[in-house]
């Protein structure tokens, strides 16, 4: 049998601290605000998950998810509530609560808050081919850059792609991130 990971209590809420099958209510998880980027609920906590990457995203209006990027590795999100938009191979798609979007590998992309709310994203990714050097790119688009999710030259690196956005914060949940 599977044990049952342990959740440790944290001043900014409950992580899972361990290997194993668990539940875990978002709003009593550990958030982090991202300022322009919005809020994410990172339901893995600090032991990711080996094979697939889950997360919550909470974006105002003109906040974008990330910046416009491809993956090695295919990634899925599913919006639960509100209006986003999806700026995806250099074009622009509405979203609307329910709309799913299914990204295979190395198609760019980035979603970006829209509507007159909050937009609530499940986002989830594998995680086979994208490791170390190999994970991906920012590459520059101009649909991407109008909605302020463009780096201004390409680049494979985190650090650099979001060198102009603060730090996120560890947070405990916030009212108005979930309905």
């Amino acid at each position: 049998m599977v044990p049952e990971a342990p959740l440790e209590e944290t001043e900014h809420g409950l992580v899972p601290s361990g290997d194993g099958w668990f539940v875990l209510n978002a709003r009593e998880a550990r958030w982090f605000d991202r300022g322009p980027r919005g809020a994410v609920c990172d339901l893995e906590g600090d032991v990711e998950f080996p094979q697939v990457g889950v997360k919550l995203f909470v974006l105002e209006p003109g906040q974008p998810m990330s910046m416009y990027h491809w993956e090695a590795d295919q990634e899925g999100f599913l919006v639960l509530d509100g209006e986003a938009l999806l700026i995806v191979e250099g074009e622009e798609r509405p979203l609307r609560t329910w709309d799913f979007v299914h990204c295979p590998p190395r198609v760019a992309h980035t979603i970006v808050g829209a509507g007159s709310g909050p937009c609530r994203i499940v986002a989830f990714g594998a995680r086979i081919d994208s490791q170390g050097e190999n994970w991906g790119c920012y590459p520059v688009d101009e649909t991407a850059r109008m909605h302020g999710a463009s780096v201004e030259r390409e680049t494979r690196s985190p650090k650099e792609a979001y060198a102009r956005f603060p730090p996120r914060r560890p947070s405990r949940f916030r009212d108005g991130w979930l309905p």
